[in-house]
């Protein structure tokens, strides 16, 4: 684990770089730069996101990863060093962190708001339906210095597992999304569901199942949400038909998260689940998707305009 507590900054950026490069030619040996820097206080599990104006925000995780805390920082332009830590949630210990793929997600807002969710400890207060493990929230406040009394989201789709994540756009939609069990047990059973935020996080609407049944979820594999600059909603996340279908899937909503078309990224013939994860990224109006399937990291260019995939390459 103490790998996880350095961060390389730039890394998804230079993950784009070599998607984009690949579409004319080959990919060059020359590697963007990377600057590796340590996570503050040995914090694990970083995620990070740049505003419009260049600031760079960042979560982690530090503590039990049991029963931990989000712990949230940014960079201005030109500063060397992070500001001083922020706990995201106002319940000390409330943060799960077990494994690779369950730490505290972030996005970032029309005004560089900043949206935090994260699967609730056995310690995490609200609870979810009937004393269930919560999906929670917060949101940085507008003095800029705290963060927002945590809120459960979770409404009814129990059972939470591996990954979860959170998107927003720029016209104050949030998504808040996780995969979980509903009503029937089993991987095979569970679908991703999506609880929506038409006032840019300041309410929630009930989560809605979004995915194919028939797919399910691999239960402790990583899923990521993301919005384009045309507000488009794409979902990326591995699916468990029959328990041994484990298919990266991808979920794309042109309607804020009405309806959904699916479609399958890459297949993965698996009767266990791989405790995989992925990403999906945006430059000059190009969609980027990023995973992994046995052992070796895939690219994927998605069309905005018609979700059609490209052909995947490896990483070199």
């Amino acid at each position: 684990m103490k790998f996880l507590g350095i961060l390389a900054l730039l890394l998804a950026a230079g993950a784009v770089v070599l998607a984009s490069a690949a579409r004319t030619t080959p990919i060059s040996t020359e590697m963007p730069k990377i600057t590796a820097v340590h996570v503050p206080d040995g914090g694990i599990q970083p995620q990070t996101a740049m505003d419009r104006e260049g600031v760079l925000h960042m979560i982690y995780f530090a503590g039990d990863p049991a029963a931990g805390d989000a712990e949230y920082v940014d960079r201005k332009p030109g500063a060397s060093d992070f500001s001083a830590p922020i706990r995201v949630n106002s319940q000390p210990g409330s943060v799960l962190a077990v494994g690779t793929v369950r730490g505290p997600q972030m996005a970032l807002g029309r005004d560089g708001e900043v949206f935090v969710v994260w699967m609730g400890s056995k310690k995490a207060k609200p609870t979810g339906p009937k004393g269930a493990d919560p999906i929670l929230f917060s949101r940085l406040d507008d003095s800029g210095k705290a963060f927002e009394p945590q809120r459960n989201l979770m409404q009814y789709a129990t059972g939470i597992n591996g990954g979860l994540s959170v998107a927003a756009d720029q016209t104050g939609n949030v998504y808040a999304m996780w995969h979980a069990m509903g009503a029937t047990p089993g991987e095979d059973n569970r679908r991703v569901y999506v609880a929506r935020s038409t006032d840019n996080g300041k309410t929630f609407e009930r989560e809605n199942a979004v995915s194919p049944a028939p797919l399910g979820a691999c239960g402790c594999c990583g899923m990521r949400g993301f919005v384009d600059d045309r507000g488009t909603l794409y979902i990326l996340y591995r699916a468990a038909g029959e328990k041994i279908h484990r298919d990266m899937t991808l979920l794309v909503s042109t309607d804020h998260a009405k309806t959904f078309r699916s479609a399958k990224v890459a297949p993965w013939e698996l009767n266990a689940c791989p405790m995989s994860t992925n990403d999906l990224s945006e430059a000059d109006g190009r969609v980027f998707a990023a995973w992994e399937t046995m052992g070796q990291v895939y690219f994927d260019e998605i069309n905005p305009r018609t979700f059609a995939l490209s052909a995947a390459f490896s990483a070199p």
